[in-house]
């Protein structure tokens, strides 16, 4: 199977989504690189980012999963395919 290296950018505004958050990202946990977090109190969001390197198919499958989750926006930047 192909790989490709990806980040993950998350916005979660909703503090309930966190536990379903959490818990997809444990599920693609085998996929994960490294991930950070970053609060932004003064905003009221929790900012996330999170290093991939699956397969396009599996990306895309957690970031629509994560994006439907209440209070929850999350966007895909791929790195360039020649890695």
């Amino acid at each position: 199977m192909e790989t490709r290296v990806a980040v993950l950018a998350i916005i979660v505004r909703e503090g309930t989504a966190v536990t379903a958050l959490n818990d997809l990202l444990h599920q693609y946990g085998a996929y994960i690189i490294g991930r950070m977090g970053v609060p932004y109190r003064q905003r009221g969001v929790n900012i996330i980012s999170v290093a991939l390197d699956a397969s396009q198919d599996i990306i895309s499958a957690l970031s629509g999963k994560l994006g439907r989750l209440p209070g929850v926006t999350a966007k895909t930047v791929y790195a360039p395919e020649n890695l």
